[in-house]
């Protein structure tokens, strides 16, 4: 009776966090747009609280560097296809949107490429991997399964931006993202990983659609 009472629990648990809790971001997107790091960091502080008081919980997979060359080196092959693609596909159907931000505000964007892996990145990874997959393996049991999960959920975060393709590229990064955090152990890996993509993203023009100030627009 219990372990079912746990996995009730559990089960509310994961649906307040990362169901119910994007469907209110998103009715209450208009004043929730320039709150966005804010809550992030609030909630990732949140959930390394509760892995770090869970015995269980290896916090090696904080900082795991274990064969850091061979997942980046993997990492950057990925980046390489990606920009190309992310890239045409911006100057093809968003050519007003095409390196505009490095173009019009070298500056921030120059600050966004430092900052945003550290004060967004980080805290989704936190949540969205390094919790997710430690918290709620006993739902879900295979590392494929929380794969799966956690894209869907990365996806579903994103749809307070009120556009597609937002949750869209979201949640086929966040598979990609949980794959390399399944494979590496570590939340270091993945956030490198997704810093990356997130800068690439911002450059070429598509971060407009990850940006607060779209929500409005």
């Amino acid at each position: 009776m219990s372990v079912r009472l746990s996995r009730v629990a559990l089960w509310c648990e994961f649906t307040i966090l990362f169901v119910a809790v994007p469907v209110w971001l998103w009715f209450d997107r208009l004043h929730f747009g320039q709150r966005i790091i804010p809550t992030l960091v609030v909630i990732s502080v949140l959930c390394l609280v509760v892995l770090l008081r869970d015995r269980s919980f290896d916090r090696s997979r904080l900082w795991n560097r274990g064969n850091f060359g061979r997942h980046l080196r993997a990492t950057l092959k990925r980046l390489l296809i990606g920009t190309v693609v992310l890239g045409a596909f911006t100057a093809v159907f968003e050519p007003a949107l095409f390196l505009r931000f490095p173009r019009e505000s070298p500056r921030m964007w120059a600050m966004v490429m430092v900052f945003y892996p550290v004060f967004s990145v980080y805290p989704q990874e936190l949540i969205f991997r390094t919790f997710l997959f430690h918290r709620y393996r006993p739902l879900f049991g295979s590392t494929r399964n929380l794969v799966i999960v956690s894209a869907i959920a990365f996806g579903l975060a994103h749809v307070f931006f009120a556009n597609l393709l937002a949750p869209l590229l979201s949640t086929v990064g966040g598979w990609v993202f949980a794959r390399t955090y399944a494979r590496s152990a570590s939340t270091l890996q993945a956030t490198i990983e997704h810093g990356l993509w997130g800068d690439v993203l911002f450059t070429v023009g598509l971060g407009w659609y990850f940006y607060g100030g779209s929500i409005g627009g």
